[in-house]
């Protein structure tokens, strides 16, 4: 485990635990759902932290991390979920044609934020649509459970699902870098205690 890959597994589970977050409480920490869903057309980045917008990015994640791995504050759905979205990455990654629809999505979608910019709802509702004609096609498919209100409204659940099209990319990422699923196993302190250095870092590079 190093900390690039510990970077790009922080963007999976950060995706995951907005998610998770929208789906009970109907609403969500917004400036990482800002920092996910630019990670979405970030392909062509020079770093993986680039992908984040830097280190302080993918904190809500790095520490979810933390909790995952180290603490006794495991959150069950959480976890479930990140290693779907692991799982389904490797689905899609089978689906020559699936990934090209998805490219070409997100390429589509692009053209809306540069139009609304990234926050507006018409950018979360058209990932949502991507995510629902593409990944929900494919097997496993992310379970969310939640308050039900908050699953019937299709502005909360369009951000639901944009949050795990973020997730996926970052999965994406973490395979590119030698991710492996085993890794979450063997290597859990290891990834826990990179995740509490990088956390550390950005604070100090941020001045607080």
């Amino acid at each position: 485990m190093n900390e690039e890959r510990v970077l790009a597994l922080a963007g999976v589970f950060q995706g995951a635990a907005l998610a998770q977050q929208l789906a009970t409480d109907g609403r969500c920490d917004e400036v990482a759902f800002e920092t996910s869903l630019a990670s979405v057309f970030r392909i062509d980045a020079d770093s993986v932290a680039a992908v984040y917008g830097g280190v302080s990015g993918v904190r809500r994640g790095l520490r979810t991390l933390v909790a995952q791995f180290e603490d006794e504050t495991r959150d069950v759905a959480v976890m479930r979920m990140a290693i779907t979205v692991l799982r389904l990455e490797r689905s899609l990654s089978r689906n020559r044609g699936l990934l090209d629809r998805l490219r070409e999505g997100i390429v589509s979608a692009q053209r809306q934020v540069e139009h609304f910019g990234l926050g507006h709802p018409n950018v979360a509702a058209r990932l949502a649509e991507l995510y629902a004609s593409t990944l929900s096609t494919l097997k496993p498919r992310v379970m969310v459970t939640g308050t039900p209100a908050y699953l019937q409204q299709k502005g909360n659940v369009d951000k639901v699902r944009a949050a795990l099209l973020a997730s996926v990319r970052s999965a994406v990422l973490w395979h590119q870098l030698g991710g492996r699923q085993w890794q979450l196993l063997i290597s859990r302190k290891q990834c826990a205690m990179l995740a509490r250095g990088l956390l550390t870092g950005s604070t100090l590079d941020d001045g607080g």
